[in-house]
């Protein structure tokens, strides 16, 4: 069983009786938006959307979103989806779940953009990153989630992703064996935790949203930069991290393996999907990652 297998996937007729909970909505409109390895999201009125988790252990992500987002919207500079309205848990779908404003734009996989719409997103994704990567936030908030900035556990899961999607290299494993050798990080800031091509979204040359805060923690801020590696021309890249701010190379390496990491998870997702062009996307993420280094 994959494990992005959903546990409950909330069709249309379930969608219709979980928003009754808000009569103030109306339904009518109701139209499904996208869906992932966490949430399935419907749009409600052509202004609302509603994210319904797939998997029970999205649960402590989701209250982490339900308490931070709102903490964290009015410090950022683009917008975020605070939770607007909270679904209680009943006999129909056992979870709770959340509806917030639309945001528009698409997907950065499915934005189409060219090398110079590429890196005018990345500047503005550069400038929110530095934003958040201050943001003192007064809230308690677990270490490095899902363990991104640990290279030994990353760097194996890494290896078994690449194997699995038959995207194996020589390059790609010399990359890993020096990334593995790495000492643990010591910067913990406020993190995303999981910034992807599918996570960013855009109108256009600019970018008008960031979505999927679920797994939000405090990490090695390089983890939240593996788009510098999957999503920038090589040769945009020196610009990127002008916006950002310094790096070391310790963190250059952690933000190129979770490139590797991300693309490899959103690649076999994808393929197994039948997502077309977000599979096209991850896979010239892998080898726009392995290309020349950020210097």
């Amino acid at each position: 069983m994959a494990v992005w297998e959903p546990e409950h996937v909330v069709d249309e007729a379930l969608a219709r009786r979980l928003l009754g909970q808000f009569p103030e909505l109306s339904a009518d409109g109701l139209r499904p938006l996208a869906y992932g390895w966490d949430y399935t999201i419907w749009v409600v009125e052509e202004r609302y959307a509603f994210r319904f988790p797939r998997r029970k252990i999205v649960l402590p992500g989701l209250e982490r979103e339900l308490t931070v987002l709102p903490k964290l919207a009015p410090l950022l500079p683009l917008p975020v989806p605070v939770p607007l309205f909270v679904g209680r848990p009943g006999k129909d779908f056992p979870w709770p779940f959340f509806g917030s404003e639309l945001l528009p734009g698409r997907e950065l996989a499915e934005a189409g953009l060219d090398e110079e719409g590429r890196l005018e997103v990345a500047l503005e994704l550069a400038a929110f990153l530095r934003t958040l990567h201050d943001i003192e936030l007064d809230e308690p908030l677990p270490l490095d989630v899902n363990r991104r900035a640990d290279m030994p556990h990353r760097v194996q899961l890494v290896r078994k992703q690449l194997d699995e999607l038959g995207e194996t290299s020589p390059a790609a494993e010399r990359l890993l064996a020096e990334a593995e050798r790495l000492p643990p990080s010591e910067r913990a800031v406020l993190v995303h935790g999981d910034l992807h091509m599918r996570q960013v979204l855009a109108e256009g040359r600019s970018l008008t949203g960031v979505i999927d805060w679920v797994d939000v923690c405090r990490s090695d801020p390089a983890i939240d930069l593996s788009l510098l590696w999957s999503f920038v021309p090589p040769e945009g890249r020196r610009a990127v991290l002008d916006a950002y701010g310094p790096l070391d190379e310790a963190q250059l390496f952690r933000a190129r393996v979770v490139a590797l990491s991300l693309c490899a998870a959103l690649a076999g997702h994808a393929r197994a999907e039948g997502l077309v062009q977000v599979e096209r996307e991850a896979l010239a993420g892998l080898t726009r990652a392995l290309d020349e280094p950020a210097r």
